[in-house]
């Protein structure tokens, strides 16, 4: 077994745990006295312990204890759930984030740093539990077995106490090959209860010169110290449950039971009962009478008491709820037979690998178009329905929910809004619409931005809120939605809006405009993008000094999105993203203007049509055409982007729709359907306005893909300016070097 990857794989199951445990926690802000949520947080913590044990993560093992001791006693109703014991086990979920990111080495900690927090910590977990919590593994927890039996026995046994339970371990011959270390359940075990004799047996191990070095041959006989239930010290050996041959007796039990267990283990029956006695679990005239009793006919098949755990055999004895726990852990094994982790980077080889050969496919079946031949055509025509099948399951291996991404914030809410004194709420909706995993990778910086400003300038304080008749608590909103194949996130408040004029009057006090512009109000709100821009009348740690705006607006264009803001003064703000709904293959639409392709996303195409005579002799004084009463402004590609050349004598009309706003891009062919693999223009062209990409055709010409969203803005802004209405048709309104920044 390869120890690194194991290491790994706990790595992103604890942050995972970690951020279920988050989730659990804020709920129960909300809702104390949610059982669900109680279990939820304690399972988290416990399985995160169990795990870092079994790789001699001390650390998380001793802290992750204390925590979890807390949480036992909520469970048990000795601890109410508070704001404050919130509040503080959200603090130790992220201190078990710092500790899992050590021990994967992407954040190097201070130890001294590590360790003052966990002693401040610590003590403030203290205070919940009834005695201070010092030494929770003990240092004979940390030698070998062999080190741990010699310094038990030398302090002696003692007779076996309430509360002892007894535990014979006979690890299988695979453990080591599985990667896992025997001492470390033992030192796992220290974690809830106290070991007070320790025996460790090498009966099963052959002669040297038949020994294999991979094979484990180790066996311990326990007397185990705990107020801890069966299921609990059973869990300490779930990783190796199968591989082993483990049995518990239970604190008092009758001696017939420590017969049945000698008589079931493979070691001999003397060396068995020297152990017990030695350890105090029996005195030797009880094992002398028990086994007399014993010979003297006895059913050797009866089984008395409970025997928790015997290797692959449930015997008629068995309490049903030993039986109910490995239903549990066979159906949880079943479902994660399911699940498959794979490595960012091979899904990524595996998209590229998908686009190399859709341009293939594209490349063949031009080459099968001319040659005219209707067999190769017709084959051509099913290699590239397959070709398209291989290419939505592989997208769909890469979409992920952006539930995650929205509920991360909820934290951020909380804490922000207990800083600034006031009351916000998160409200999520849509969290289950998927989205490309780069996407959502790369927007949740973006997202924190305007989460931060929507709470810091967006919503008033309690009391001017309650003097415009609002509801004290205000409302941050999260939502997603596809729309026209592409996603929509809004991020909105309830606050009291932008203010226009004052966001005109810093405008043109920084020369961001001239004062006798005529600017719209969604021109005016937008300002706030632009580099440095802030209307906060003071600093605060969270916003107010000009950055942050314009590297959301930034991110998003690099994701080959767009940003949009509304606002109501005294309602609310909305900003609005429109983001790909994939980064890597989309299904186009391709146009020709002279001898360049273009291509339009499919899903943005809502019709074609021919550009009537009329409207094309209307087109030096106007940009629109009446599209069955409708108005719509429209863009001529060869005059946006400077094409020489004549235009045909039939022009064609590629009607769009972007936001619920439609325009037209006149061009001069219509080429039809194409999958296009989208590929990045380069950081020399990165600024480039209205194009977002490029692709390979199969002649292996270039053609550039259209930003829809930008071209519709640019046509729009083209139709209003009075100037663009008097440019001859002869000269182009914007050329390609025109189009950068």
């Amino acid at each position: 077994m390869n120890l690194d990857a194991a290491l790994q794989t706990f790595i992103v199951e604890s942050r995972e745990l970690i951020l279920a445990m988050e989730d659990s926690l804020l709920l129960l802000e909300s809702e104390p006295g949610n059982v669900a949520e109680i279990n939820s947080t304690f399972r988290a913590i416990h399985t995160i312990k169990g795990s870092a044990g079994l790789f001699g993560l001390d650390d998380i093992v001793r802290f992750a204890h204390v925590a979890e001791s807390v949480l036992d006693r909520v469970r048990d109703n000795l601890i109410p759930v508070d704001d404050h014991l919130t509040a503080l086990m959200l603090e130790c979920g992220d201190y078990l984030g710092q500790l899992v990111d050590t021990a994967a080495g992407d954040h190097p900690e201070d130890g001294a740093a590590l360790q003052q927090r966990e002693t401040q910590l610590i003590e403030r977990l203290g205070r919940f539990l009834p005695a201070p919590t010092t030494d929770l593994m003990p240092a004979v927890a940390a030698a070998s077995p062999t080190e741990a039996s010699a310094q038990i026995e030398s302090s002696g046994g003692g007779a076996i106490a309430n509360g002892t339970w007894h535990i014979s371990l006979r690890f299988g011959r695979n453990v080591l090959r599985l990667g896992f270390d025997p001492a470390s359940f033992l030192r796992y075990l220290w974690t809830i209860g106290d070991v007070t004799s320790i025996t460790a047996l090498f009966d099963a191990m052959p002669p040297a010169a038949e020994m294999d070095a991979e094979d484990c041959y180790l066996g311990f006989e326990i007397d185990f110290k705990s107020e801890a239930s069966k299921e609990t010290i059973e869990s300490v050996f779930d990783f190796v449950r199968d591989d082993c041959q483990i049995r518990i007796l239970p604190p008092n039990c009758k001696i017939e039971e420590y017969i049945h267990l000698i008589e079931a283990l493979p070691e001999a029956k003397e060396r068995l009962g020297e152990i017990l006695i030695a350890s105090g679990a029996l005195t030797s005239v009880e094992l002398e009478q028990a086994l007399q009793s014993q010979e003297a006919g006895r059913d050797h098949g009866q089984r008395i008491g409970e025997i928790l755990v015997e290797d692959h055999v449930v015997h008629h004895a068995v309490v049903q709820a030993a039986l109910d726990k490995q239903k549990q852990i066979k159906d949880r094994r079943t479902l994660e037979s399911k699940l498959v982790r794979v490595d960012a980077d091979k899904l990524e080889s595996l998209i590229n690998q998908v686009g190399e050969l859709v341009i293939a496919g594209a490349s063949a079946e031009v080459v099968g178009r001319r040659c005219g031949d209707g067999q190769l055509n017709e084959a051509m025509s099913l290699v590239s329905r397959l070709v398209e099948d291989i290419r939505d399951s592989a997208l769909s291996l890469r979409m992920v929910e952006i539930g995650e991404t929205f509920h991360r914030f909820q934290r951020v809410v909380r804490d922000i809004s207990r800083e600034m004194g006031k009351d916000i709420r998160l409200a999520i909706s849509g969290d289950d619409t998927e989205l490309d995993k780069m996407v959502v990778e790369k927007i949740n910086d973006p997202l924190m931005h305007l989460v931060r400003n929507a709470m810091d300038h967006g919503i008033e304080p309690v009391a001017q809120r309650l003097a415009r008749g609002k509801p004290a608590q205000a409302t941050v909103s999260l939502s997603a939605r596809h729309e026209s194949g592409s996603v929509v996130i809004e991020v909105a408040d309830d606050g009291g809006g932008l203010n226009r004029e004052k966001i005109l009057l810093k405008a043109i006090e920084r020369g961001v405009v001239a004062s006798n512009n005529s600017l719209s109000d969604r021109e005016i709100f937008n300002l706030i993008f632009e580099p440095g821009f802030s209307t906060a009348d003071q600093v605060t740690n969270i916003s107010g000094r000009g950055v942050g705006m314009d590297v959301v607006r930034r991110n998003i264009e690099a994701l080959r999105g767009n940003v949009e803001l509304d606002s109501v003064d005294g309602l609310g703000t909305t900003v609005r993203i429109r983001l790909p709904l994939t980064m890597a293959i989309i299904d186009g639409f391709l146009v020709e203007v002279g001898h360049s392709g273009f291509v339009v996303p499919l899903d943005m195409v809502v019709e074609c049509l021919e550009l009537a005579g009329v409207d094309k002799a209307a087109g030096d004084a106007r940009h629109y055409l009446n599209l069955r009463g409708e108005v719509l402004p429209y863009v001529r590609l060869r005059e946006l982007y400077g094409i020489e050349g004549r235009p045909p004598r039939r022009e064609n009309v590629v009607v769009v729709n972007s936001g619920g706003r439609k325009a037209g891009l006149v061009v001069d062919r219509l080429l039809g359907e194409f999958q296009t693999v989208i590929k990045p223009l380069g950081q020399m062209f990165r600024h480039l306005r209205g194009i977002s990409g490029s692709t390979i055709l199969g002649s292996g010409e270039v053609a550039l893909i259209l930003d829809v969203p930008a071209t519709i803005q640019q046509a729009t802004h083209f139709e209003n300016q009075p100037a663009a209405r008097e440019t001859p048709s002869n000269q182009p309104a914007l050329s390609l070097q025109s189009a950068f920044h």
